[in-house]
């Protein structure tokens, strides 16, 4: 399954799989084909949904065919592009720059990690460009693509191993334009 995100003529951002759509937020400087570390632009591309990971002590865990575990309160991911942990997960204390994943808002409860720059990380493409659950007014992202909690749910439950979160600037890019084909993200521009 792929799962589209992009913008639409109402400027709103929307998800959409298997006939919904849903809104969805995406980072404050919206979607790039050109993400750097630290940017606040959500990426351009085809990025495989990995794993996902959620708050034990506030959720059930979410029903789906991806593997799930819960986050720990030392949980946390490197976004120091000169650390050799670059884009992935670490646990806490960590002396370098980190993203903390237990925190006090509810952001991120329910967190999906994408297959962006992981294979290998490349230093200073971007880190920590999750799929995870979005304030109640959909307020812009760090780069991140977010849903509400009940949209995020019927989503996993539709979800698998290898299914996609295809992100592009507006439908009509999605229309033209098929990644899975062998195109690179460009394509989607």
């Amino acid at each position: 399954m792929d799962i589209h995100v992009a913008k639409a003529r109402d400027g709103q951002h929307y998800l959409t799989w298997n006939g919904a759509s849903v809104r969805c937020a995406v980072g404050r400087t919206g979607i790039r084909l050109d993400k750097r570390e630290g940017d606040g632009g959500t990426p351009v591309g085809a990025f495989t949904l990995r794993r996902v990971l959620y708050r034990a002590d506030r959720l059930a865990p979410p029903m789906t065919g991806l593997p799930v575990s819960a986050i720990s309160r030392d949980d946390g991911w490197c976004d120091d592009p000169a650390h050799p942990d670059y884009n992935r997960p670490v646990k806490l204390p960590f002396a370098a720059s980190r993203e903390e994943l237990w925190l006090d808002r509810l952001v991120y409860d329910i967190i999906v990690i994408l297959g962006h720059n992981d294979d290998p990380p490349v230093p200073g493409m971007g880190s920590a460009v999750f799929f995870h659950l979005s304030d109640a007014d959909y307020g812009p992202t760090a780069g991140c693509v977010a849903v509400q909690l009940a949209d995020m749910l019927t989503l996993l439950s539709a979800a698998k191993p290898g299914d996609r979160m295809v992100i592009a600037p507006s439908p009509e890019a999605l229309a033209v334009c098929d990644p899975a084909g062998g195109n690179g993200p460009e394509c989607l521009l």
